[in-house]
């Protein structure tokens, strides 16, 4: 048996060696493994950073195959936060790892913080669009870089849709604060350059992406939309004179075509693209819908206001080597295109163009056609881009002063008196009228002392107004620093008898059509007489003197609703989930009667 064993394992000469033998000489230890197979290994999916860090622990050929600039934490760097990788040039080195530990630690800060906000305002419920104030200060202390800041908030707000839907609130309304500062910032470097420098279209985008700070915009995006734009009037311009210089201009560069008979053809071309194959138009039928300010809007909807349209018709001509100028016309806002070899002060060497009204070429005289009513000169002059961002703000600013006193309109006006103030920032008359909207919104009491300060250091006659707005916002800060517990109000006590429906219910708008769930209520309405008159309250039955309700609507809107007569509401049933995600109770909502008003 010895000696069998012995043959066994011993084989002749010539004989094949066995197959635990072969294995044997075979494998290899993990380490002895070349690095690049070892980082292939590590970078599967299923090893988390967590097992990387034990397995970089474990001896030193690991660890240095670990090392904070290889593959390894580079992969799981872009795996977890893909996002981020477009921050990092490809042909650089980085320290992957200090990256990862850096990004990590500031996700596990932004929650907390983001946390921390949720339980302080357990007690209320701020509106979309209201600023929470000195919470948004712990975000920027954190010192840590913006944009690891803003994938958190994003990565929040991106995780399962019917979970931790407190969290996702407090998110959004961070992200969009530190958005539109970054905006802000932006802006004011661009206000600090020369003239000449400012590009219309640059502003606007900053307009655009100030008012919309969640959405998807930047200058790269809409620049390449307009180029392409550029390409199709080239394709039209070579049709017609294949020898057009235009068809030279580089996409980037600054081009002018000197002949007027060469210019008058870029702008029939343009005319024909813009209006007749791509079917721009002005929005006569919704012309105070902001959408028509905001650029992206526009060559989205294809559809604009005067400005908005004129911003896009310049720079396209522009790109084509045709210098357009804008003009501050009452009412109406005009393009100039100048007659002469060099610039006149003349307004009749000018062609009027009308941006709004297909490209049309007016004359001086033709253009008070436009507004029924002689003009000054003073009138037909060309304005700096500053002058242009003021007007397209000054645009946002009356719709929001037109707005139904909703969420939304107190938002568009909230963020326009922000632009205009940024551009011009001792205009008393908006400073007044920031501070008297913050006023009554509540929010930010110290600010509204800065800017009441403000007010009465570049006009002392605002004496009494600035006085009546400094005393009350005075109490509002002492009521802030000692705040007292909210009083408990009782359906069932007697004098809350008229009140029919209690907070958590969940209604519908029978005139409007929304949804809603109430959220409180006053036995009669609490709203300032300004709010009261402007909503006509009055011409409810019963006015003012009925119950009110604060009710969150689905859109994310709050509004302040009248009970109103019995019976406005008829039978309906709501699946809950389907008016707040996140809620699996599915509760039908019977025999609900009421007539909200907003």
């Amino acid at each position: 048996m010895a000696a069998a064993g012995d043959a066994d394992s011993q084989p002749a000469c010539g004989a094949a060696p066995d197959e635990s033998g072969c294995r044997r000489r075979c494998c290899k230890k993990l380490t002895e493994l070349p690095a690049e197979v070892l980082e292939y290994i590590l970078c599967v999916p299923s090893l988390s950073h967590v097992d990387i860090s034990s397995v970089a622990c474990s001896c030193r050929r690991l660890r240095d195959v670990c090392h904070g600039r290889g593959k390894v934490w580079a992969h799981q760097y872009a795996r977890r936060w893909p996002r981020l990788m477009k921050s990092y040039r490809q042909n650089e080195s980085w320290d992957w790892l200090t990256e990862y530990r850096t990004r990590h630690a500031v996700g596990l800060q932004i929650r907390r913080t983001v946390e921390s906000i949720s339980k302080r305002f357990f007690t209320e419920v701020p509106c979309v669009g209201q600023v929470l104030g000195d919470s948004f200060a712990e975000i920027e202390s954190l010192g840590a870089p913006e944009h690891f800041c803003e994938d958190e908030l994003i990565s929040i707000l991106n995780s399962d849709r019917r979970k931790s839907l407190t969290l996702k609130y407090y998110a959004k309304k961070i992200l969009y604060f530190l958005r539109q500062q970054n905006i802000l910032r932006s802006l004011k470097a661009f206000l600090d350059q020369p003239a000449e420098q400012q590009s219309a279209l640059e502003g606007a985008v900053l307009v655009d992406q100030y008012c919309n700070p969640l959405a998807d915009v930047s200058l790269q995006s809409i620049s390449s939309q307009l180029d392409e734009i550029t390409d199709k009037v080239k394709k039209t311009l070579r049709t017609k004179n294949p020898s057009h210089p235009s068809m030279r201009a580089d996409q980037g560069g600054c081009f002018v075509v000197e002949d007027l008979e060469l210019q008058r053809q870029v702008l029939c071309a343009l005319n024909s693209v813009l209006y007749e194959q791509l079917q721009y138009k002005g929005n006569e039928c919704d012309y105070y819908n902001p959408l028509n300010s905001y650029i992206h809007q526009v060559l989205l909807r294809r559809m604009g206001i005067p400005i908005s349209l004129s911003v896009l018709y310049m720079t396209l001509a522009q790109k084509l080597g045709v210098q357009l100028e804008p003009v501050n016309f009452p009412n109406h806002f005009l393009l100039r295109w100048c007659q002469q070899p060099r610039r006149s002060t003349d307004i009749y060497d000018y062609v009027y163009i009308d941006a709004f009204g297909k490209g049309k070429q007016l004359s001086a005289k033709e253009c008070e056609y436009l507004i029924g009513h002689q003009v000054t000169a003073d009138y037909y002059s060309s304005i700096s881009t500053t002058e242009l961002l003021l007007r397209m703000v000054g645009n946002l600013l009356n719709i929001g002063k037109r707005g139904e006193g909703n969420e939304k309109s107190y938002q568009l006006l909230r963020d326009s008196l922000d632009l205009y103030l940024t551009i011009n920032p001792d205009n008393v008359q908006y400073l007044l009228l920031q501070a008297r909207l913050y006023f009554h919104l509540g929010i930010w009491p110290e600010k509204v002392l800065d800017i009441l300060q403000h007010i009465q250091a570049l006009d002392p006659s605002q004496h009494g107004a600035v006085g009546y707005l400094v005393q009350h916002t005075l109490e509002h800060i002492q009521h802030k620093r000692h705040p007292t517990e909210p009083e408990a109000k009782r359906r069932s006590a007697v004098v809350h008898a008229d009140v029919l429906y209690s907070v958590g219910l969940v209604m519908k708008h029978k005139r409007s059509g929304y949804n809603c769930v109430i959220y409180g209520w006053d036995p009669k309405c609490t709203m300032s007489l300004e709010w009261i008159t402007t909503m006509r309250v009055h011409q409810l039955s019963n006015g003012a003197n009925q119950p009110f309700y604060n009710v969150l609507v689905q859109d994310g809107t709050c509004r302040y609703a009248a009970q109103g007569r019995p019976a406005f509401l008829s039978t309906f049933s709501i699946l809950l989930p389907s008016i707040i995600p996140g809620i699996s109770l599915y509760t039908t909502i019977q025999d609900v009667n009421s007539e909200p008003v907003d």
